[in-house]
C-alpha cells in the first residue's frame, strides 16, 4: 500500500473508534438510564455492567461480515458504466466524511445529554454522500424506501413503546400494587410476569443479538440450517413448523425454556426471601432484579448490533482500500483487529462519556422507579423485537423506541408526570440527526476532495475543531469521578425527590421532639438552655435539607410527579412546623413560666398533644413517599387521605387542650399577669407548630384527588 493510502487507512481508522467511542458514550443509555434513574444501579455499577455487557455483544455476538452499505440507504448496479474505480474511490472518502460527520454531530447531542440514534446519524451522513454521488454521476444511488421507512420510524418506534410500557406497568400497577399485600401478591404474580418477559427476551437474543453466531455456527458446519432458529428472510409464513417460518418452533423453544427457567427461579427465590422493607419497597425490589436482567439484555444486545454503525463503514473503506480499483462486493469480511477497536471503543464510551445521557433517560424526562423502568425497557425490547422482523423489518432506534417507553410510563400517572420541555429537546435532536450528520457529511467530503493530502488537512482540523469546543465548554463539565461519586453517594442508592423530602420531615420531628424536651425541663422548673439550643440546631440542620433540596427542584434537576410549584409549596409548608419548633424554645428562653403547677401541666399537655399531631404527620409524609413508588393507587391514595384526616383531628385534640389551658391562665394568673401573658404566648406558639402540621398534611390533597 502506497504510504499516501496508508496514512487514509490511519485516519480512517481514528474516525472508526472515534464513532465506537459516540456510540458507547450516548447509546448506553438505551440500556442503563432508566436503571440509574430508578436507582436499581448507582451510575457507577451501570457503567461497569454496560461496558462488560457491551463489550461482550460487539466481540462475541456481533456479525462477521456486514454489508458494504449500512441498511441499503444506497444501491448500485456495479455493472453500470459509473462504477469504476473514480467511482469506488470517491465512495471511500464518502464513507470517512459520514463517519466523521455523524460521530461529530453524536459528540454534541452528547455534551447535552440528548439522546439521539446513532444508526439514524450514520444514514444520515450516508444520505448526504449519496445526494453528491447522484449529482456528480448522475446516477440514482439512494433507496428512498429505506429513508421513508426511517422517517417512519420516528413517530411509530416511540408510539409503540410508549404504548406497551404503559400497558405493562399498567397490568403490574393493577395486579401488584394496587394489592392489598403487594408483597405477598409479588411473590406468586412476578414469577408469572417473568416468563413472558424472558420468552421475549429469550427470542431476542436469538433474532437480535446471537444472529451473527448463529450464522458462524452454520458455516461451520455446527447446525444445518440458521433459518431452524432465525426468521425467514422473505416469504415467510406464520406456521412455526415451516422451512420459511417468521418465528422457527426451535427458538420458540429455546425461549420457552429460558422463560422457564428465568420463571422458577424468580419463584425459588421470592418463596422465603424475607423482605426487609414492607409494602411497595418490597415489591420494587422483586423489580429491580428483573430491570437489571433486562438492562444487561439490552446492553448486549446492543453491542452486538450497533457495532456495525461504526465498523460498518470503516469495513467497507478497508475493503475499497484492499481490493482493486472499481470492485466492491455487496457483503464484507470484518478483520479481527477492525472488531476489536469497535468493541473496545464502544466500553471506553460507556465509561467516559456514558453517564451524561444516562442523566437524561433515567431523571429528566420523568420519574423512574424499578416497576416503572421495568416497564419501559420491556416495553422497549418488544417494540424492537417486533419492528425488526422481516415481516415488517422497519429499521427503528433503540433510543427513539427506549425515550418513548419512558414517556410512557411516565404518562401512565397522568401528563403532569413527564417532562415535555425534555422530550421536545429529544425529539428536536432526532429530526435534527439526518440533515445535521448529512450536511456535516457533504461538507467534509467537498474539502477532502477525494484525495489523500486534502483528507490528511481536514481530518486533523477536524478532530482539532471538537477538541477545541469540548476545551472552552470545560467549566460547566462535570468530572466523571464527581459524577460517580455523587450518585453512588458512598455505595448507596441516591434517593427519589420524595425520600428526601421524608427525610426533610424526620428533620423536622427531630426539631419537635428537642422542643418537646425543652419545654419538660421548662415545665418543672429545670434549666432548659441546652434544650433550647439544641432545637435551634435541629431547625437549622432541617432548614440545609430545605435549602439544598429546594435548590435541586427550583434548577430542575429532577423531574417529580407533580408540578415542581406543588412540590415546593409542599416544602415550604413543612418547613414551617420546624421554624414554629423554634419559636417555641425561643419564647422559653425569654423569661421563666408562669408559676403554677396545673398551668405548667396544661402546657406540657399541649406540648404532647403537638409532638403527636407531628409523628403522625411524619408517617404520612413516610406513606407519601411509598406512594409515589406504587404509581399513585388507589388504595394507597386512599390511605394517604385517612392519615392527613388523622392529623386534622390529632390538631384538633391539640386545639382542646390549648383552649383548655389559654382559660385557665387567663383565670388564675392575676397575681402574675406578665408570666400568665408569656405562658399564653408559648401556648400560642405551640398551637402554630399543630396548625402547621395540619396545613402541611392538607396540602397533599391535590395528590389524593388527582
Amino acid at each position: 500500500m502506497e504510504p499516501l493510502m496508508t496514512l487514509v487507512l490511519i485516519l480512517a481508522t481514528a474516525v472508526c473508534a472515534y464513532m465506537a467511542w459516540n456510540i458507547g458514550a450516548n447509546d448506553v443509555a438505551n440500556a442503563m438510564g432508566t436503571s440509574v434513574g430508578s436507582r436499581a444501579l448507582t451510575l457507577k455499577q451501570a457503567v461497569v455492567i454496560a461496558a462488560i455487557f457491551e463489550f461482550a455483544g460487539a466481540f462475541l455476538a456481533g456479525d462477521a461480515v456486514t454489508d458494504t452499505v449500512r441498511k441499503g440507504i444506497l444501491s448500485f448496479d456495479t455493472e453500470a458504466a459509473y462504477f469504476d474505480a473514480a467511482f469506488t474511490n470517491d465512495l471511500m472518502f464518502g464513507f470517512i466524511a459520514a463517519m466523521m460527520a455523524a460521530a461529530v454531530w453524536i459528540t454534541i447531542a452528547t455534551r447535552f445529554g440528548l439522546p439521539v440514534s446513532t444508526t439514524h446519524s450514520i444514514i444520515g451522513g450516508i444520505v448526504g454522500i449519496g445526494l453528491v454521488l447522484e449529482i456528480q454521476y448522475e446516477a440514482s444511488l439512494i433507496d428512498w424506501g429505506v429513508v421513508s421507512k426511517v422517517v417512519m420510524s420516528w413517530v411509530v418506534s416511540p408510539l409503540m413503546g410508549g404504548l406497551l410500557a404503559f400497558l405493562t406497568f399498567y397490568a403490574v400497577r393493577s395486579t401488584i400494587l394496587e394489592a392489598p399485600d403487594p408483597i405477598a401478591r409479588s411473590r406468586w404474580l412476578a414469577p408469572i410476569l417473568a416468563l413472558p418477559t424472558f420468552f421475549v427476551l429469550g427470542i431476542a437474543l436469538q433474532f437480535k443479538a446471537l444472529k451473527g453466531f448463529i450464522s458462524r455456527m452454520e458455516s461451520e458446519g455446527v447446525i444445518a440450517n440458521k433459518y431452524d432458529w432465525l426468521p425467514a428472510k422473505q416469504d415467510g409464513v406464520w406456521n412455526p413448523l415451516a422451512e420459511n417460518a417468521w418465528i422457527p418452533m426451535n427458538a420458540i423453544l429455546v425461549a420457552f425454556v429460558i422463560g422457564m427457567i428465568g420463571s422458577l427461579i424468580l419463584y425459588f427465590v421470592l418463596r422465603n426471601y424475607e423482605f426487609k422493607g414492607e409494602g411497595f419497597h418490597g415489591v420494587e425490589r422483586i423489580f429491580v432484579w428483573l430491570q437489571i436482567i433486562t438492562a444487561a439484555y439490552v446492553a448486549f444486545a446492543h453491542g452486538a448490533n450497533d457495532r456495525s454503525n461504526a465498523i460498518g463503514p470503516m469495513a467497507t473503506v478497508f475493503e475499497l482500500l484492499t481490493s482493486t480499483p472499481g470492485e466492491l462486493a455487496d457483503k464484507v469480511d470484518v478483520p479481527l483487529w477492525l472488531v476489536l477497536l469497535g468493541s473496545a471503543g464502544i466500553a471506553i464510551g460507556v465509561m467516559t462519556w456514558g453517564w451524561r445521557v444516562m442523566d437524561t433517560i433515567g431523571h429528566k424526562i420523568t420519574d423512574i422507579t424499578p416497576t416503572r423502568g421495568f416497564a419501559a425497557e420491556f416495553g422497549a425490547a418488544t417494540t424492537i423485537l417486533v419492528f425488526s422482523m422481516p415481516f415488517l423489518a422497519v429499521p427503528v432506534s433503540t433510543t427513539h423506541t427506549l425515550v418513548g417507553a419512558v414517556v410512557g410510563v411516565g404518562l401512565a400517572g397522568g401528563a403532569k408526570n413527564v417532562d415535555f420541555r425534555v422530550f421536545g429537546k429529544i425529539v428536536a435532536s432526532w429530526v435534527a440527526s439526518l440533515p445535521a450528520a448529512g450536511f456535516g457529511a457533504v461538507t467534509l467530503y467537498v474539502a477532502m476532495a477525494s484525495t489523500p493530502l486534502n483528507m490528511i488537512v481536514v481530518l486533523p482540523i477536524a478532530f482539532a475543531g471538537v477538541a477545541y469546543v469540548l476545551w472552552i465548554t470545560r467549566d460547566d463539565e462535570i468530572a466523571i469521578e464527581d459524577a460517580l461519586a455523587e450518585a453512588s453517594g458512598g455505595g448507596d442508592k441516591q434517593p427519589t425527590v420524595f425520600e428526601l423530602f421524608h427525610t426533610h420531615a424526620e428533620a423536622v420531628e427531630a426539631t419537635v421532639e428537642h422542643m418537646l424536651t425543652a419545654v419538660s425541663k421548662a415545665t418543672a422548673g429545670e434549666d432548659a438552655s441546652a434544650e433550647i439550643q439544641a432545637t435551634i440546631d435541629a431547625e437549622l440542620y432541617a432548614d440545609n435539607i430545605k435549602n439544598a433540596l429546594r435548590e435541586k427542584v427550583s434548577a430542575r434537576e429532577w423531574k417529580l410527579l407533580i408540578d415542581s410549584d406543588e412540590f415546593l409549596y409542599m416544602l415550604g409548608r413543612q418547613d414551617r412546623i420546624a421554624d414554629y419548633a423554634q419559636n417555641v424554645a425561643e419564647q422559653l428562653s425569654f423569661r421563666p413560666l408562669y408559676d403554677n403547677a396545673k398551668a405548667r401541666g396544661m402546657v406540657m399537655e399541649m406540648a404532647e398533644a403537638v409532638q403527636k399531631t407531628t409523628a403522625i404527620y411524619e408517617d404520612t409524609v413516610l406513606h407519601l413517599r411509598d406512594l409515589t413508588l406504587s404509581g399513585y393507587t388507589k388504595a394507597g391514595r386512599t390511605e394517604l387521605r385517612d392519615l392527613i384526616n388523622q392529623v386534622n383531628l390529632a390538631e384538633h385534640e391539640a386545639d382542646v387542650v390549648e383552649s383548655r389551658a389559654a382559660g385557665f391562665v387567663f383565670r388564675e394568673g392575676s397575681d402574675d399577669p406578665l408570666a400568665a401573658v408569656h405562658m399564653y404566648r408559648v401556648l400560642q406558639r405551640l398551637d402554630d407548630v399543630a396548625n402547621a402540621c395540619e396545613d402541611a398534611a392538607n396540602a397533599f390533597l391535590p395528590i389524593v384527588y388527582q
